[in-house]
């Protein structure tokens, strides 16, 4: 039953019980209940651990992560007080956070083995525990990258140039005259692009439904695992199930056609025989994959077209570069449609992609379990503990970067020192899917800077972000878009 239709009597009884609830975890917070319960579990080790607070039980410290609607404030404010080592209690669990480079090397490379790839519960649940994500090194997790890959490295995505121009195209063009999310349109973009690469050119239905479900389980990504009804959370959780069902019948409907298609794209390799994985499995990759294909990218671009607004110089670099392009296809007689050549010469522009993830960190940072005691400069990592290491904050460190909160392209001209630059995190589960994010991102920027100007909504973006659930501007960053007349 919906909790916004129950009868008076039950909605009160339902509040009083939470205000006394909440006034019993703040008595327990005060007599330090975190504390007590730490060190009769850990021991003496408790002693090692690294400094921080471990908030309220069970809540922790997550109220105030997303209390401000921005957790790098959160994250900044510890490790001011802290250093770049702390310990915390988030999402109902106990978390290890580190933002150095070594330590960002020594979780995700240098003692991968050490570390597995983990998320809550409550995330595995909304994505799907099959999905590679969640997946510890081994053989399970070897062949669903070698699949993955197979699908999405530039030998794969080189043929694809000529498809995503297309649908960058026909994007561009619905913007039109008006005044549109950005995100949202974005997320359009990536996520027809991300429909065709795992799909292949079939066309199917339900897509649409497929979309909305999507929509509903990123509003509840971010939010505290409680599974009521109402909650954005349960609806997320309903959202996920819908999206099961209509994947199991892709994947039915797939099968019958696999002999007879010629665009197969990565479901058609999921789902070869040879490969044995059952339908919960390829379900889970699928939603999974799909899920961080669209946001992530849609995130960054929505970042370059904010960022290019507010740097006409930048913006004005990467529109020559891009026309020279046209300039020279037109010389050689060559057809207009972009080539993965043309992509693989766009300098200035891969500048401009690469300090948009810099400094808008769309992924602030990864989620790793201890599978055993870990000992790191001289603290105790407990097996069971979630570890997180921070990109925003060694992406934003001056010990790294030059003035970094300035959008500065240039400094891209020079290699970043080694594990400073990691948004696409590092090891063998870094992003898979990079090389077709910064593809797609590539052939939007060159039709955009070539035919369209944009301005934002009452002439300036706001400032500050939102998370949705990744780094993004306010409002999906309101934008109105003009075709350019040569």
């Amino acid at each position: 039953m919906n909790i916004f239709y129950m009868p008076l009597a039950d909605l009160a009884a339902i509040l009083l019980l939470l205000c006394i609830i909440y006034h019993l975890l703040r008595l327990l917070k005060t007599i330090g209940f975190h504390a007590f319960y730490t060190k009769i579990k850990l021991g003496d080790k408790a002693k090692r651990l690294p400094p921080g607070t471990m908030g309220m039980p069970y809540i922790g410290e997550t109220l105030q992560l997303y209390s401000a609607k921005n957790p790098n404030i959160f994250f900044s404010s510890k490790e001011k007080r802290y250093g770049p080592i702390f310990k915390t209690h988030i999402l109902g669990y106990p978390c290890i956070m580190m933002s150095s480079p070594e330590a960002a090397k020594f979780i995700l490379v240098t003692r991968a083995d050490l570390f597995k790839p983990t998320y809550p519960a409550s995330k595995e649940r909304m994505l799907g525990r099959q999905a590679i994500f969640f997946q510890r090194a081994g053989d399970y997790h070897a062949q669903l990258r070698r699949l993955v890959l197979r699908a999405v490295m530039p030998d794969a995505i080189r043929s694809r140039v000529a498809e995503i121009d297309a649908v960058a195209l026909s994007t561009l063009q619905s913007l039109e005259g008006r005044t549109v999310n950005t995100f949202q349109e974005m997320k359009t973009y990536a996520f027809n692009v991300a429909l065709r690469s795992i799909f292949g050119k079939q066309e199917m239905s339900c897509m649409e439904e497929l979309k909305q479900c999507y929509y509903t389980l990123e509003k509840g990504y971010n939010s505290l695992p409680i599974n009521l009804p109402g909650t954005l959370f349960h609806k997320a959780m309903k959202a996920r199930k819908r999206l099961g069902q209509i994947v199991a019948n892709i994947i039915s409907s797939k099968r019958n056609q696999q002999q007879s298609e010629v665009d197969k794209g990565l479901l058609a390799s999921l789902i070869d025989p040879k490969e044995a994985l059952t339908d919960d499995q390829i379900a889970d990759n699928i939603i999974g994959l799909i899920f961080a294909a669209r946001d992530t990218t849609a995130s960054v671009l929505t970042w370059i077209i904010k960022y290019l607004a507010e740097n006409p110089e930048v913006l004005q670099a990467v529109k020559e570069e891009q026309e020279e392009i046209i300039r020279t296809k037109e010389d050689r007689k060559e057809e207009k449609w972009l080539t993965w050549a043309d992509t693989k010469s766009m300098d200035v522009t891969t500048r401009v992609i690469h300090e948009t993830m810099r400094i808008a960190s769309v992924i602030s940072f990864t989620f790793r379990e201890a599978v055993e005691d870990v000992e790191y400069e001289g603290y105790i990592i407990p097996k069971g503990w979630k570890v997180m290491p921070l990109f925003r904050n060694i992406h934003h460190s001056s010990d790294f970067f030059s003035d970094p909160e300035k959008f500065d392209p240039s400094r891209f001209k020079a290699t970043p020192k080694p594990n400073t630059f990691l948004p696409f995190g590092n090891g063998s589960h870094s992003c898979p899917g990079n090389e077709l994010a910064k593809l797609e991102i590539r052939v939007l920027l060159h039709h955009l800077t070539t035919k369209y100007s944009w301005t934002m909504a009452g002439g300036k973006a706001e400032s500050g972000m939102e998370f949705g659930p990744f780094a993004l501007p306010l409002n999906g960053l309101p934008m109105t878009f003009s075709p350019v007349h040569a």
